[in-house]
């Protein structure tokens, strides 16, 4: 993302304070436009015309479509990481807390596939882009590795390969967000999802 003066330069956009910054915004709407119909079906003018911007705008934040995408698929998975945090810091067992998080994951991410995204853009992003979005996926879960290591110190669990435990319990997610062949999911409810999800990777890890 490039970086800006605190003066208001020539061509500048500007923005009312109440609004939505519109940097923000353009990523909100291009992580969405995105998500829905994938890097090649989107353009630069898609995304301006659903934030409501001009072309110039969306160009003044963001040098190149490659730039916004990956700017606007880190802003997500950080938007997630707050969620993750937030459940995963409260004053609850740790059953309870991966319980929360998965609600809120599968929640969050029921159309996100982020190794679909990832694969995609092995193709349209340089090296260093591919890195940056790659260490925001870890980042998200940096919580969850805390929590489980915390939790093993005060014997709550027993010692584990928590980096191992972690991206289990991840591709578990993903199973419980899979969709069958005419759309429909796994479950009849993201309850069902996500206690089903947990039973498998609670028993699988604790035994309990």
């Amino acid at each position: 993302m490039r970086k800006k003066n605190s003066s208001r330069p020539l061509g500048r956009p500007k923005s009312k304070s109440s609004d939505t910054p519109r940097n923000e915004l353009i990523l909100k709407t291009a992580a969405q436009l995105f998500i829905e119909n994938g890097f090649q079906k989107v353009s630069i003018d898609d995304v301006a015309k659903n934030a409501d911007v001009t072309k110039a705008t969306v160009y003044y934040y963001f040098e190149s479509k490659a730039e916004l995408y990956k700017e606007s698929i880190i802003s997500l998975m950080n938007r997630i990481k707050v969620i993750i945090d937030h459940f995963m810091s409260l004053k609850k067992p740790l059953y309870d807390r991966f319980f929360d998080v998965t609600i809120a994951h599968l929640q969050a991410t029921a159309s996100l596939d982020l190794e679909s995204i990832m694969r995609e853009m092995k193709t349209e992003l340089s090296r260093d882009q591919i890195q940056e979005m790659k260490m925001a996926e870890e980042d998200m879960y940096k919580s969850i590795e805390q929590a489980l290591l915390e939790a093993i110190d005060t014997k709550e669990i027993p010692t584990i390969n928590v980096k191992f435990a972690t991206h289990s319990y991840l591709a578990l997610i993903k199973v419980g967000n899979y969709r069958q062949l005419d759309g429909t999911s796994l479950f009849n409810s993201i309850q069902e999802s996500a206690e089903s999800t947990l039973n498998v990777f609670w028993k699988g890890f604790f035994g309990a």
